[in-house]
Formats: structure tokens, C-alpha cells, sequence
């Protein structure tokens, strides 16, 4: 393994992980292309964003105005999409691909979720240049929690409190990416 821990350390966590309760899992994975403006290109980044994740993307709106960018509230200025389960899995062997399975550690949150991006979409395997639609950039934002974490976001008994102690560590993040997908943190 090519982890910034101590061996110690990954010993102690795969360890902890024999309860089930406590091995985290891939949540989500939400895939954004941010433009910054409307029009044609933005609908060929969600053409682009479909064929690669195979799911309809969805647009999203300026929250505000900023006139030094020529953006108007409720204007659209970006794509995204958020992949679950295999989907998210298929996607990220890809995406890591695309990066040469290699992170930056300071990528990783408090949480244990992780972000990163994709400089050109052609990097991704599959993905053909069209001279068309040109080079377009990505983010890629992974959701990583533990079983039980629902109770944050039912409807019944919302108020309850998931405590530290269960959330999702950065190096447990390193860990569990470097053992499904062989992923090295820089």
C-alpha cells in the first residue's frame, strides 16, 4: 500500500472494520461541470456528462448576480449528475484511471468525503475527442459514510445526532479508496 499512514494505523482500522457497522461505504458520487454561462455549450457538457455516467444530468441555476461575469440569477451555469451504488463504482474506476489512480491527500474533508478533478474529459477511458463540443473539465465529488448514517436525513425522529465517533475519518477515506481501487494519496 502506498499510504501516507503508518502501517499500525491501517492495521487498526482494517481491524475495526470487522464489525460491519463500521466499514464505510460509497454513498454517493456527484459529477459536476461548472461553466459559469448558459447556451449550446453547456447543453453538449450535459450531452458529454451523459454518455460518460450513462444518466440524465440535470442543470443547475446562478444563485445570484454577478454582473463582472455577465451571469444572471437563474441563469444555467452548469451540469451535474449524481451516480449511487454500481453506477457510482463503474464511474469511479474510470475517473481514477483518468488521474493515474493518484489524489492529493489535502483533497480529503473532516469527514472523510473527497473531491477531485478531471482536467480534460478525454482522459476518461471511452471517451472520444469531438471537435464540436472541444475539451470540457469535471469534478468529482465522492460521499463516503457508514451504515446507519441515514438517521440525518429521515423525515421521522430527524433531530437525532450521529456522534464523532462515527463519522468517517480522512485516513479511514485513504484506506477504504486504496483497498477497492488501488488509489495512492500524494
Amino acid at each position: 500500500m502506498s499510504l501516507p499512514l503508518e502501517s499500525e494505523e491501517i492495521t487498526r482500522i482494517l481491524e475495526e472494520w470487522k464489525n460491519p457497522m463500521r466499514k464505510p461505504r460509497i454513498a454517493k458520487v456527484t459529477v459536476n461541470i461548472a461553466l459559469g454561462y448558459g447556451g449550446e455549450r453547456l447543453v453538449k457538457a450535459a450531452k458529454v456528462l451523459e454518455e460518460i455516467t450513462g444518466q440524465k444530468p440535470v442543470f443547475r441555476r446562478a444563485k445570484r448576480t454577478i454582473r463582472a461575469f455577465g451571469v444572471r440569477k437563474g441563469e444555467n451555469i452548469a451540469v451535474m449528475v449524481t451516480l449511487r451504488r454500481e453506477k457510482a463504482i463503474e464511474f469511479l474506476k474510470k475517473a481514477f484511471e483518468a488521474v493515474g489512480y493518484r489524489v492529493k491527500a489535502s483533497s480529503i474533508d473532516q469527514y472523510g468525503n473527497i473531491a477531485f478533478g478531471i482536467e480534460e474529459h478525454i482522459l476518461i477511458p471511452g471517451v472520444k475527442y469531438d471537435p464540436e463540443v472541444g475539451i470540457l473539465g469535471m469534478d468529482v465529488i465522492i460521499t463516503i459514510e457508514r451504515p446507519g448514517h441515514r438517521i440525518v436525513r429521515r423525515k421521522r425522529a430527524r433531530k437525532q445526532h450521529i456522534p464523532l465517533r462515527h463519522r468517517v475519518r480522512p485516513e479511514e477515506t485513504m484506506v477504504l479508496l486504496n483497498e477497492m481501487f488501488g488509489v495512492k494519496f500524494v
